[in-house]
């Protein structure tokens, strides 16, 4: 996999070869996948028509998988966000024409947080598609300022994170599309163990985090969607009690290192839950979230 036209990884045939996704998935005891594609891919840095043309290739290729194996899979698109015109136009094709059920992107784009008015005609057109967005890190924040010890996957992602969830809360974003569907990888990043920190700074500088929105952070607690991806039971635990057993969505990060190499191990773990919390995390949650069915996967 090439960056920037230089070497950023290796990658192997589990990333874009279905049959090798569905033998590993089998031996995972894993039934359905949602593909999305991976986010050094979103090229929010080309020119706005290049990156158009690049996500309708990326995106008839995750529906053809579908296609082939209906049963095994679903879908997010990504589309061309430095240009919010073109991206609702992909949005929509996704949609409707497609039959994805949202797309993925990134948590910022390029200069722009998620709050920039520039892309809220965006949101509002997933929201009224009713459509899923699913925000995760890239381009990390301080990347180059922290070169080395894998700092950027290990510190910046989760702060990209927060960045996102905390743009969208006190931007508004949040308040004005009370319908918007929105889900964050690695369980929120920092945001939720920081959660204090930005109430009490919302609390006593409001002339500064209040600026778009009067309203509290905590508020939009029981709208914050996060996938399970903690690698740490009291991480998880903290998770439902702060968000919600409803509001935790198995993640993966399949096939990559920082993912989880057993699939649902971590919830499967969680035994003093009761089998229908384990059950909604392991997949009824991301079902309900992604508006499909379990009888639109399971075979007679």
């Amino acid at each position: 996999m090439i960056k920037d036209d230089v070497f950023f990884r290796e990658i192997e045939s589990n990333c874009w070869d279905p049959s090798v996704r569905i033998g590993e998935s089998d031996a995972c005891g894993v039934h359905v996948q949602v593909l999305s594609t991976v986010p050094v891919m979103f090229s929010y840095w080309a020119q706005p028509e290049h990156a158009y043309d690049l996500s309708i290739i990326l995106n008839d290729h995750i529906a053809s998988v579908i296609e082939d194996f209906p049963r095994r899979f679903a879908g997010l698109g990504t589309v061309p966000l430095q240009s919010p015109d073109l991206a609702i136009k992909e949005l929509e094709r996704c949609v409707n024409e497609l039959g994805l059920s949202g797309v993925q992107i990134g948590t910022h784009i390029n200069e722009w947080n998620l709050n920039e008015p520039q892309l809220f005609d965006f949101f509002a057109a997933a929201s009224e598609l009713g459509a899923s967005v699913f925000v995760h890190p890239w381009d990390m924040m301080g990347q180059s300022q922290m070169p080395d010890y894998w700092l950027p996957w290990l510190v910046g992602m989760p702060a990209e994170t927060s960045r996102a969830i905390c743009s969208l809360i006190f931007g508004g974003v949040l308040e004005r599309l009370p319908d918007l569907k929105v889900a964050f990888a690695h369980g929120g990043g920092s945001f939720p163990s920081t959660i204090g920190r930005i109430s009490h700074g919302y609390d006593v500088r409001p002339d500064l985090c209040a600026v778009d929105n009067p309203y509290h952070p905590r508020k939009y607690l029981d709208r914050i969607l996060v996938d399970s991806l903690v690698h740490d039971p009291e991480t998880l635990e903290m998770l439902v009690g702060l968000l919600g057993v409803n509001n935790i969505l198995l993640g993966s990060d399949y096939p990559f290192p920082l993912g989880e190499h057993e699939p649902g191990k971590l919830v499967e773990s969680m035994t003093h839950w009761t089998d229908d919390d384990r059950a909604r995390v392991l997949g009824l949650n991301a079902l309900e979230w992604l508006g499909l069915t379990r009888s639109q996967f399971v075979t007679a």
